[in-house]
């Protein structure tokens, strides 16, 4: 049960209860399309004067379509419905450590461009870049449809309430405020969000129909940095200031390395890829100089995976260090957060079948119960791109989400 708070509460409107219920409508044309009018009628358990209503003020929005008529065996044929999304484009953003993605889709999550190019450090810089490349993007689709907003995706905390990024310690960026940034270069409304929530609302919103919906689970993201997107019953958790989920700054070792946060001992600094990759070359991505040599140095945990494979001893080691710390913070997900799966995205996944196993005996040498040990952990294909689709999520899920009554 959600407690209402008396200092802070929204008060509910007539329009209040036709809102949620055309987010009902909306939801189910989506989860079921093509779907009838008496069907609707017959799943909401409501009349079929007020489905029409509310069917026609979406239509009316654009944000359905009637198709053609279905095949009855007798009686009146149907036109059947569908949720508007080809023709309604989004700009996905995924700004990380070296390099920075950039992707056109529609409302469905159907790719119809992508590029990438090296990360600008600087902000500004970087905003100039990604403006420029966005309106060619959208020049060259233009017959594609509208875009109706750009998602960006970062690395590092975010104040949903201003759009600020408060810290990203694989930017090296504080307090920078890059959606402004980017809204007012290209004259679109810009969204931001932190990269594993987004993550987490591609798995929400852009999963397979049919596949199986999970409520409870843990999405963690495996790059330069490390997160967590936690959802429980359906909804983000975010925390009092917008930062839960934060795992990857957890304490393994008060006197282990160094992490980019500054802090010592950190999961990011044995288990993300900046890490893993550093502890091979014997650089440490705490040091300036040493991080800017991490940033263009060719070699990717790919490459790691493929070296363990071919007999590499080095490589093999210090692959292993890092997938038994990761279990070890999969054990902390668990024992904190108990979801009902864990999600693990990431470069590391190319190696699962070596890696996981080693995973796997991290986290339940650690679990208190035997329940809390079964926690299935799944891993998430590599070229999978949550992040580039969770950046399309943050636009989808604005449209499709419970609206917020207090």
């Amino acid at each position: 049960m959600r407690k209402i708070n008396p200092r802070k509460f929204q008060l509910a409107t007539r329009a209040t209860p036709r809102e949620i219920n055309r987010k009902i409508l909306l939801n189910l044309v989506r989860e079921h399309q093509p779907i009838s009018r008496a069907d609707l009628a017959r799943r909401m358990k409501t009349s079929r004067a007020a489905i029409t209503q509310l069917v026609n003020e979406l239509l009316e929005e654009e944000s359905i379509y009637e198709g053609g008529y279905a095949h009855v065996p007798r009686g009146r044929r149907p036109k059947m419905l569908y949720v508007r999304t080809e023709d309604r484009l989004a700009v996905a953003v995924d700004v990380r450590f070296s390099r920075t993605y950039l992707m056109l889709s529609d409302f469905g999550g159907r790719t119809l461009a992508q590029e990438r190019f090296p990360t600008v450090a600087d902000p500004e810089a970087l905003a100039d870049q990604l403006a420029e490349r966005i309106r060619d993007l959208l020049h060259a689709n233009a017959a594609q449809g509208r875009c109706e907003g750009i998602g960006l995706v970062v690395p590092g905390m975010v104040d949903r309430r201003t759009g600020r990024i408060l810290n990203s310690p694989a930017l090296g960026w504080r307090n920078v405020d890059l959606r402004e940034m980017l809204a007012s270069r290209v004259g679109i409304r810009v969204f931001i969000e932190n990269a594993p929530v987004a993550a987490a609302l591609a798995h929400m919103w852009l999963s397979p129909a049919g596949g199986e919906r999970v409520d409870n689970f843990a999405y963690v993201t495996v790059s330069d940095g490390v997160g967590v997107g936690v959802v429980m019953d359906g909804e983000v958790l975010r925390g009092y200031g917008d930062v839960a989920g934060e795992f990857g700054h957890l304490p393994l070792d008060l006197n282990g390395p160094q992490c980019l946060c500054g802090l010592r001992g950190c999961l990011q600094a044995y288990v993300s890829n900046l890490a893993t990759r550093g502890r091979y070359l014997g650089l440490d991505p705490a040091v300036p100089g040493d991080r800017e040599e991490l940033r263009h140095h060719p070699l990717r945990i790919t490459d790691l995976v493929a070296s363990a494979r071919s007999g590499d001893e080095r490589a093999g080691e210090t692959l292993h260090e890092t997938a038994r710390m990761l279990g070890l913070g999969l054990a902390g997900i668990v024992m904190a957060l108990n979801p009902a799966r864990i999600f693990v995205d990431g470069d590391v996944v190319a190696g699962w079948d070596l890696l996981g196993p080693v995973v796997l005996e991290a986290m339940r040498g650690r679990a208190l119960t035997e329940r809390g040990a079964a926690t299935p952990v799944v891993p998430v294909s590599a070229g999978h791109r949550a992040r580039l689709r969770g950046a399309t999520a943050i636009l989808l899920a604005r449209n499709f989400a419970a609206p917020e009554v207090a």
